[in-house]
């Protein structure tokens, strides 16, 4: 399936194609965008631009202000991403931003979220302007900029809308669902994705490939998405940590994945008493104040409303809540593991990020913990790789078909060629 943008010429290719390709090894490997990631963290988002899920996006720069974080980046993907803070980079008359097919990163998103009760005014909120200025030097025809879904409804965002289209890009904007594209968490996230030679809309949102079953409910009402298709049902808990046995150890492992990461914690009697109060999946703080009153913290008892996720156990049939930075102290949210008295394991978080075992993770417990909470999931973040890919490769295919006289010229480019059998 192909969509035509009539005001450029170009035929988009239908980005479920690329999809159902990647994930059956069939793309090009001689066709490599070249890729960009600003605020890039551990790399989430890369991994699902990189070979890890089948996409084959060549990294030519990145940029980081934590080292921990960069040094997990560069132990992935190579040594790519420079540490320090963006607005210094870019005003250093020695910076070269190198050229990229694709720019993509999160400007920090603790200025549009609502757990940032001193938002107004956060000059965080204006990190998307460096985002930008990367963009215009890098010459990159593509940018696809994460935030937290708040993000769509900012002065931030018209600003972003402006600026982009000044510089000639045509946007489309979505609120996505990570369960609704492979990964097994309901995580929201917003997404602007410009394009300067077509209409991303054509391709973006992409077709989701995981539904909802009996007693699984979406938080936000967001655009009305088809699905792919061969979709299948969320993933969930049991799905991503189910073959795991019991951790050991308190710390960091040197073992091989999943187990380096896979260690518990040393609780307290009191906490332990408190995980054994409440048994069943599902429950909460709220169970535990009837269950077991004397174990409750009286803030717990005095707070009548909201938190209803703390101090709560995931269920084995649905996809996990969240994960944030802490997720390994059950009082910060609905952390604890479906059955076994523990909350959840580093491991296990990163599964759920849809992390692969075989992504390094470097720095002290506390960091990783950050790296893994801050991360865009994977598996989203390839779905999204997924419309990229299919613009710049209708793009480049485009531009191999009409600059040659030949007619059967195209046969000779990558991207052709890659282009006819995504048609297949």
């Amino acid at each position: 399936m192909e969509t035509m943008i009539n005001d450029t010429g170009i035929t988009i290719l239908d980005e479920e194609k690329v999809y159902h390709d990647r994930i059956s090894g069939k793309l090009n490997e001689k066709y490599k965008p070249k890729l960009i990631d600003l605020f890039a963290g551990a790399g989430g988002m890369t991994a699902g631009f990189s070979a890890f899920f089948g996409h084959n996006f060549e990294v030519v720069w990145s940029n980081d202000f934590n080292a921990y974080a960069a040094h997990t980046y560069n132990a992935n993907f190579g040594e790519h991403c420079s540490v320090g803070d963006i607005v210094d980079i870019l005003e250093d008359p020695e910076t070269e931003v190198p050229k990229a097919d694709v720019v993509i990163g999160g400007p920090p998103c603790q200025g549009f979220s609502l757990l940032n009760k001193n938002k107004d005014g956060d000059p965080r909120k204006q990190l998307w302007r460096p985002f930008m200025e990367v963009v215009k030097r890098s010459g990159a025809s593509v940018f696809v900029m994460e935030n937290v879904p708040e993000l769509l409804s900012s002065l931030e965002c018209k600003e972003v809308y402006g600026l982009a289209g000044a510089m000639g890009f045509a946007l489309s904007c979505a609120k996505l669902c990570a369960a609704d594209y492979g990964a097994p968490q309901v995580r929201w996230r917003a997404f602007i994705v410009g394009c300067k030679f077509a209409d991303p809309e054509a391709v973006f949102p992409p077709k989701r490939t995981n539904y909802p079953t009996s007693g699984q409910r979406r938080r936000f009402i967001e655009r009305d998405v088809s699905y792919v298709e061969d979709a299948k049902p969320y993933r969930t808990v049991k799905d991503a940590i189910g073959d795991l046995p019991p951790p050991k150890g308190t710390d960091i492992r040197h073992e091989k994945a999943p187990f380096d990461l896979h260690f518990g914690r040393n609780p307290t009697a009191k906490s332990l008493k408190r995980y054994k109060a409440i048994p069943d999946e599902g429950m909460n703080r709220f169970d535990l104040q009837i269950r077991a009153p004397e174990l409750t913290p009286d803030c717990w008892i005095r707070k009548k409303t909201g938190g209803t996720d703390l101090f709560g156990r995931l269920w084995w049939d649905k996809p996990s809540v969240t994960i944030r930075t802490e997720f390994y102290k059950p009082e910060k949210g609905r952390y604890l593991h479906p059955v076994e008295n523990r909350p959840i394991t580093h491991r296990e978080a990163a599964r759920f990020q849809s992390f692969p075992d075989g992504f390094r993770f470097l720095g002290s417990k506390v960091e990783i913990a950050k790296q893994i909470g801050n991360a865009v999931p994977c598996e989203l973040a390839a779905r999204i790789a997924d419309s990229v890919y299919a613009l710049l490769l209708s793009k480049e295919a485009t531009e191999c078909r009409t600059s040659s006289p030949k007619k059967n010229a195209a046969i000779s480019c990558p991207a052709s060629k890659a282009a006819t059998r995504s048609r297949k």
